[in-house]
């Protein structure tokens, strides 16, 4: 496909994520479609919002078909919050951040040493309930640095002190750990597929762990960071104990140090398998059978940068599409890549909104209609 070509059998797949802050994946599909139709308005376009496993993932699914179910659990704080999830032919698509993110802190508070996924249990055990097989459990944008054990302790598990009195919520509590007991587990999670779905691989602890590069993103000071680092290796060596070598394998393991650590506890108790949060995605949500007679694909999210090409939303959109032969553009609210980057990424180009609107705080405020004339950009290039 060339700028300016003329396609007069064109369909258009737009499959991108959300940009954060300002547009859901839903809306950015809605605003690309109102763009290109400008320009050519017979265009046929099909859109598959798209997630990676992080906040989002739900509605995602929801806008693929699957049932929204809602459920009343444990928020990071330990009050009471409304959390959604999705069902569809015996497969749940679970959000962590639905229960346990950083949207449920009021503005400026946080709770590094103190906050809990227990919520997040509460929400596998409703998709249980709710007759769920396989459980997608997409992690990010999490308020915790609690290991899982929240989540755990929701589901069964007891995890206690010296004194035989439950350890408090939040990964600092746990330097407290002096025993956990996973006999009262829910047995459920043995006849249960559980997919870990993750756009990070961290480990559990260390350099690259869950406390040191994702705990001052949820307040942590430095000391916070320090002692949320000992508890969770305490917990782990806790762990160890309980549950032989498996646990030290564990924290080791890639998707450990996922939403502070929530997926060392789901790949330890759960018996979860981890796989990138994008690639789990695009086969629940039928993104194969979307790519079928596309000639042309678009995808996004709000920042294109190197994040994105490790295991975002775009970058694993472009794979797929590379794979079938099948052109990919871009769209974003602002773009840090090179185009060398980009098209070693299976992306052709991309078109950032601050190319039309350099002042962040407006491109934000006003991403639905500058979304709208990038669209109609892309049109005018490849669509004409």
């Amino acid at each position: 496909m060339t700028d300016g070509a003329v396609l007069e059998t064109a369909r258009v797949l737009v499959a991108a994520d959300k940009f954060k802050g300002s547009l859901t994946a839903v809306q950015v599909a809605e605003r690309v479609t109102a763009g290109l139709r400008r320009v050519v308005p017979d265009l046929r376009v099909d859109t598959l919002p798209v997630a990676d496993g992080g906040d989002g993932t739900v509605a995602a699914a929801v806008a693929a078909g699957f049932e929204r179910r809602e459920a009343r659990v444990t928020g990071p704080l330990g009050t009471p919050v409304t959390a959604a999830y999705a069902v569809r032919d015996g497969v749940a698509v679970v959000e962590m951040a639905e229960a346990s993110g950083l949207q449920h802190l009021p503005e400026g508070v946080f709770a590094a040493l103190t906050a809990t996924t227990y919520g997040s249990g509460e929400l596998l055990r409703a998709a249980l309930d709710a007759g769920a097989r396989t459980i997608v459990f997409g992690v990010g944008g999490s308020a915790t640095t609690d290991g899982g054990a929240g989540m755990l302790a929701a589901l069964g598990a007891r995890f206690l002190d010296a004194a035989g009195t439950p350890v408090g919520p939040g990964g600092g509590a746990l330097a407290d750990l002096a025993t956990a007991d996973f006999s009262g587990l829910d047995a459920r999670f043995t006849d249960v597929e559980l997919v870990l779905a993750s756009d990070v691989d961290n480990p559990l602890t260390g350099p690259k762990g869950a406390p040191a590069v994702y705990g001052p993103q949820k307040g942590a000071s430095p000391e916070d960071v320090a002692a949320l680092e000992a508890a969770l290796a305490h917990y782990a060596k806790v762990l160890e104990g309980a549950l032989g070598a498996k646990a030290a394998e564990a924290a080791l393991a890639p998707g450990a140090g996922a939403a502070g650590g929530i997926g060392y506890g789901a790949l330890v108790a759960l018996d979860a398998v981890f796989r990138p949060g994008i690639e789990v995605m695009l086969d629940v949500l039928g993104f194969g059978p979307a790519l079928a007679g596309a000639t042309l694909v678009i995808t996004g999210e709000g920042s294109l940068d190197e994040q994105t090409l490790h295991g975002k939303a775009p970058a694993g959109v472009a794979a797929a599409a590379r794979a079938a032969g099948i052109e990919v553009i871009a769209v974003c609210g602002r773009l840090a890549l090179q185009p060398r980057q980009l098209g070693e990424a299976g992306i052709r180009r991309a078109y950032a909104l601050t190319d039309l609107e350099p002042d962040p705080a407006r491109c934000m405020a006003n991403a639905g209609p500058l979304l709208e004339r990038v669209a109609q950009n892309i049109a005018g290039d490849f669509l004409r």
